[in-house]
């Protein structure tokens, strides 16, 4: 039995079934490519889901984590600690966002939004004005809440009674959300919903909507879960959108691979939560805010240029590639559109077999590589999507 087997027969004993997981096992990796316990090497074009910002094992992130490891792994929030109040100021100037409180993950994140929103509107206007209006084809957590949150149909099943209080209005229809807004508290959006396709929100629309929700107190949550952190080019989206969010939730890139999230608060949210209204045991985790502070101190302005520039060359390439139709998404967050007839989920197959990972995004196949790939990794990769786009024509599955 070869280690992999092992590996395969262990977790489908002891590991819950509530993955579909491809017959990979990944033993180890630096920087954009990782090898399985076979020797293989594989492009990682996924980050671990847009986790691995800086990829696997950088250096000064390794450096950073082992560091505070070394001297203070965790002592809970009712104790300060250095790496927490040093990411929360980078994160504020970097923003110009006023507080942050962190969370372990982004569903958790977007809880601590939701329970702001409507702390905020009961503070101020009493109970009545709970509702949060989110987008169709949203996606913003597997936690109940947060399913009832998402706006895709496909999530709303088997774990009722769903949290009340949502409701959904197409994107970009500035006038579902007027007419949404009785008794609501919050506009949420995610600016390019990842989940959903990679499709960007229209920018018109975005900033019309944070008009008529300042007009009538109605706050605007941003979800970067997936885009914040650089992935777009700028360290946050809405900054590419020209808006001044009241909440924005971040998480994924933030950590590097550890968990951690952050809810980041405005002006008109940064003392809505008071002692004892919101706790989480590991959010803040000095280990973890230690390697996010190294990934933040990393992301200055060069670096996230960088990122955009390697987003257009890859979006260009991809753009030449057999049964692709076209691209979506900014900076190095890229969604392939295929030809018809053409299953994303296969082409993923193929490209086990030819030596990248990759995901899909609904229809599309989805490209999250690490910030930090360099070029002849990424190179390396296209080819390797290139072949696995022309197996998958070629058979057909």
């Amino acid at each position: 039995m070869t280690e992999f087997e092992k590996i395969q027969k262990l977790d489908s004993e002891y590991v819950c079934h509530s993955y579909g997981r491809f017959p990979v096992a990944i033993e180890k990796g630096k920087n954009a490519l990782c090898r399985d316990f076979d020797g293989k090497k594989y492009v990682d074009f996924t980050s671990g889901i847009g986790v691995n910002s800086l990829g696997f094992c950088d250096g000064g992130w390794v450096s950073a984590v082992t560091e505070q490891l070394s001297k203070l792994q965790h002592i809970s929030n009712l104790y300060y600690t250095e790496p927490c109040v040093k990411l929360a100021k980078l994160l504020c100037e970097k923003t110009g966002l006023k507080r942050a409180f962190f969370a372990n993950g982004g569903a958790e994140a977007n809880e601590g939004a939701i329970k702001a929103a409507r702390k905020y509107s009961f503070d101020k206007y009493g109970r009545g004005r709970s509702k949060i209006i989110t987008l169709e084809n949203s996606f913003h957590g597997r936690t109940v809440t947060t399913l009832s949150a998402t706006g895709q149909d496909v999530f709303h099943n088997y774990y009722f009674p769903f949290t009340e209080g949502f409701e959904f209005v197409p994107a970009g229809d500035l006038e579902a959300v007027k007419a949404a807004s009785d008794g609501a508290c919050a506009l949420m959006i995610e600016l390019i919903q990842g989940e959903g396709g990679v499709v960007a929100v229209d920018r018109e629309y975005v900033k019309n909507a944070e008009k008529f929700c300042k007009e009538n107190d109605i706050l605007l949550i941003i979800d970067e879960v997936q885009t914040g952190i650089g992935r777009t080019g700028t360290l946050f989206c809405f900054e590419q959108y020209g808006i001044e969010p009241d909440i924005v939730t971040a998480a994924k890139g933030i950590g590097g691979g550890l968990p951690l999230a952050a809810v980041l608060f405005g002006d008109k949210t940064k003392d809505v939560f008071g002692p004892g209204d919101h706790a989480t045991t590991f959010g803040g985790n000095p280990v973890a805010c230690a390697g996010a502070v190294y990934i933040l101190e990393r992301m200055d302005s060069e670096f996230l240029e960088d990122v955009k520039k390697k987003g257009e060359y890859i979006r260009e390439r991809v753009g030449k590639m057999p049964r692709v139709k076209g691209t979506s998404g900014l900076g190095m967050m890229i969604g392939i559109e295929l030809e018809d007839g053409i299953k994303s989920g296969d082409v993923v197959r193929k490209g086990l077999e030819t030596g990248v990972l990759l995901l899909t995004a609904k229809a599309k196949v989805r490209l999250l590589p690490p910030l930090s790939i360099n070029a002849e990794e990424i190179d390396e990769g296209l080819e390797a999507l290139y072949r696995a786009l022309e197996k998958v024509g070629e058979t057909g599955n």
